[in-house]
């Protein structure tokens, strides 16, 4: 589990830079790399044996990304700085984006370069680089790390009634775990393709003991009381993320199409009722601030400490802990037992 309510770790799923390299163009046999070495229409392959691998990043109060102790790639307390947003096109027409990272060394100097791509892209394929944006990247990334509940999805009011997510307004009294009672300080709303880091997971009627399927973004987490600690977290109470829990059946991406996506956010990060699953609300901090409309984040800009230092931060189960399990089940069982 974290050890660190201020700093939370978000696991981003990258290549490396040498994994996608340039088979038609200027920089024939080039890695990606970042925005002042790119040229536009070179044409891009991912090798056929080319696999994610797991960054952990945490980012600091001024809007930094350094590299967390658990993490698959890169060096821990590197920096890493959110280079430039890519758009792709393949050769049907349809369009990508990919997001550039470039961790640096003690000196600055390029370290290693990491690609992000916000949708799934296909080995052996070609890729043509057709623009590239170094403003919006942060936006973008703000994205990814927004946690979202898909239309649909009931929400517990304060009075006990379930009301979809869509239909929720600011000042909605809405029933949280830790405080009561509290106001819904505004809503957010997106629609995206839903590929890659923006598949929706659903969680089937009956998995956690919910009514109804729960939709929710990937990194989603879910608070789970466990009557006894099956999960060996060292605590009954745990904080796991969605993606954690796909099981290729009671737990499973929803890719295709698109979806639409709503966040919640509150004074506070808080706990509240989705489709009867405890679940998390957006978490304001230099990631996500980007997402919000800037009067809502001139707002909190004073104090920040209900979105930094909430006690139940601490319930975050590590993701190693997870691997080779079939956490819903184990979870699912704990929490009737």
């Amino acid at each position: 589990m974290s050890g660190n309510t201020s700093k939370p770790a978000q696991s981003i799923r990258v290549f490396q830079a040498y994994d996608f390299t340039v088979v038609n163009g200027a920089n024939l046999g080039d890695p990606i790399s970042f925005a002042d070495e790119l040229d536009l229409d070179d044409t891009y392959e991912l090798h056929r044996n080319a696999k994610p691998y797991r960054l952990s990043l945490i980012a600091d109060a001024g809007g930094h990304f350094k590299v967390a102790s658990d993490t698959d790639l890169g060096r821990p307390g590197a920096t890493v700085h959110l280079d430039s947003c890519l758009t792709l096109m393949s050769a049907n027409g349809s369009t990508t984006e990919m997001l550039v990272l470039v961790e640096v060394d003690d000196n600055g100097d390029v370290a290693e370069v990491y690609a992000l791509p916000l949708a799934a892209i296909t080995p052996r394929t070609g890729y043509a680089l057709v623009g590239f944006d170094r403003d919006v990247a942060r936006q973008k990334y703000a994205e990814v790390a927004c946690v979202s509940f898909t239309r649909g999805t009931h929400i517990t009011l304060s009075s006990g009634a379930q009301k979809p997510v869509e239909e929720l307004q600011i000042g909605d009294t809405i029933l949280t775990r830790d405080d009561g009672v509290q106001k819904l300080r505004w809503v957010g709303q997106s629609t995206v393709r839903a590929v890659g880091d923006f598949a929706p997971i659903r969680i089937r009627a009956g998995t956690l003991h919910n009514e109804n399927d729960l939709l929710v973004s990937p990194d989603h987490r879910l608070f789970i009381y466990q009557r006894s600690d099956k999960l060996g977290a060292g605590r009954h109470e745990v904080l796991v993320r969605a993606r954690h829990l796909i099981n290729g059946d009671s737990v499973r991406v929803e890719d295709g199409g698109f979806v639409d996506y709503f966040q919640l956010l509150f004074d506070e990060h808080q706990i509240i009722y989705a489709e009867g699953i405890a679940a998390e609300t957006l978490l304001v901090d230099t990631r996500t601030r980007q997402f919000l409309p800037d009067d809502v984040s001139a707002s909190l800009s004073s104090d920040r400490s209900g979105h930094t230092a909430r006690p139940h931060m601490e319930f975050e189960v590590e993701e190693k802990l997870l691997k080779d399990l079939d956490v819903a089940e184990i979870l699912r069982r704990a929490s009737t037992r």
